[in-house]
This record gives C-alpha cells, sequence and structure tokens, in this order.
C-alpha cells in the first residue's frame, strides 16, 4: 500500500491525546484511515503494559515481604521509584519490533506499527529515541501531541475511573510522578522548537511534526481537520526524505 506510514512514533505527556488519536484511528473505517490519514492496517506497541508487568513483580515481591525494586504504591496506583527505569524499556521495544516487524517486512506491505510513550526529566525523548536501533528508525517518523503541562494535569485527572489502574484509557498517572517526573520534557529543546522538520537520532534523520492538541476537541470534524493537516504534512516529510 503505497503513501501510508511504517512506523508511526506517538509521543506526548501523560493524557495529552495520545491513547485518543489511537482510537479515534480505530474507528476510521480502513480505506479512510489510509487515504486521509496515510495509517495502513495497524497494530500498537506501548510501553505502559510492561510498566504494570513491573508494578505486578513488585507487588509479588511485597507479598513475600521482600522490598519492591520499581515502584511505590499510592492511592491513584503506581509511582515509578527507579530512575530511568522508563528509558531501559526501550530495549524491550527494540526486541519486540525486530522479531516481530523489521524481521518480518510483510507487515509493512499494507501495515502501519503505532509506536506511543511518554517522557519526562531525567529520562527523556532525547535518550529514549536515540536508543531505538537504525533499522527501526528509518522507517520512522515522529508525531508529538503538544499540550502544557496544567493541560495534561487537567486530562489525567479527567480521564481516571478507579479500579481501572491498568487501563491505558482511564489510568492516572499519579500526582507525585506528574510533578516529580513529567511537569518538564526535552521536546522541544530536542526540536528547536520548530512545528515540523528532521531530527537526527542515532545518526538517521527522522521527520517529525509537533501538533499542538489544545484547545481540546471531541468532534469528529474537529478531530479529523487536525489529524488530517498533521500527517498530510508528516507524510510530505517522509517522501521527501525518500528522494
Amino acid at each position: 500500500m503505497k503513501n501510508i506510514f511504517q512506523n508511526l512514533i506517538i509521543t506526548g505527556r501523560p493524557a495529552c491525546g495520545k491513547s485518543e488519536f489511537i482510537d479515534f484511528m480505530k474507528k476510521t473505517p480502513a480505506e479512510k484511515r489510509a487515504t486521509a490519514f496515510h495509517i495502513g492496517n495497524f497494530e500498537e506497541m506501548d510501553d505502559f503494559p510492561w510498566l504494570c508487568e513491573l508494578c505486578d513483580s513488585d507487588d509479588a515481591r511485597e507479598a513475600k515481604g521482600e522490598a519492591r525494586l520499581y515502584t511505590e504504591k499510592v492511592p491513584e496506583g503506581f509511582n515509578v521509584t527507579k530512575p530511568k527505569l522508563r528509558g531501559s524499556l526501550v530495549a524491550k521495544m527494540n526486541e519486540v519490533m525486530t522479531e516481530k516487524y523489521i524481521k518480518k517486512p510483510e507487515f509493512y506491505k499494507n501495515g502501519t506499527l503505532l509506536i506511543e510513550f511518554a517522557r519526562g526529566q531525567q529520562d527523556n525523548f532525547h535518550d529514549s529515541l536515540n536508543a531505538l536501533t537504525k533499522d527501526i528508525l528509518t522507517r520512522s517518523v515522529i508525531l508529538h501531541i503538544l499540550v502544557s503541562f496544567e493541560e495534561s494535569y487537567r486530562k489525567n485527572h479527567a480521564r481516571y475511573k478507579k479500579g481501572l489502574e491498568a487501563s491505558i484509557l482511564s489510568h492516572k498517572v499519579p500526582d507525585k510522578d506528574m510533578y516529580g517526573f513529567f511537569k518538564d520534557n526535552d521536546w522541544l529543546e530536542l526540536t528547536g522548537n520548530k512545528p515540523f522538520g528532521y531530527v537526527t537520532l542515532n545518526g538517521v534523520k527522522v521527520p517529525f511534526v509537533t501538533m499542538q492538541n489544545e484547545p481540546e476537541l471531541t468532534d469528529v470534524t474537529g478531530l479529523t481537520e487536525r489529524y488530517g493537516n498533521a500527517l498530510n504534512k508528516l507524510m510530505e516529510l517522509y517522501t521527501g526524505g525518500k528522494k
């Protein structure tokens, strides 16, 4: 399938709209999704389930009277305590993507892999993106969904549903983690505060678009325009980079 992305990396603060973007694409008919948004028959990768696994392993340790290694329990769920834990999960991403997609290029004939993650202080976008392999990055473009910290904090609270802490759409990043880790990040520094262009990662020139996601939109028409404008620009950069 022509004019579809291979790897679309979706980054941003917690609750910036990454999961909502993916949910929108799931509800969009395949033909329209490919023509209007350049996304084929897609699969998803998110480091959140791996974080949940580490929380579960800490629970098991605590139940046996052992010390927790990665997280602490807080009223909203779990707070990450191990420095650079999120960045370390890129090694798992590399392993899974290489085995499941890079070594099986037939997926990319009609498929797009959506790769979603957030980063913050002391464990940043620069380090995590540069840790991806060259084989992954040469197939990749980046959509960064930009919201202020205040908007991220507001939406993080609004989406929370008690009892659904393991749900991607309904979990809440604890306040301690929001202020201690996610308040600031290095995306604008990494991209020179440009709305679009190329960023060199692990020696690979990767196209990016920073999509402003404030004010929040919920209507299909508004989201179609916002997503379409960003992804059309990203495809323009992507195809231009291949010439």
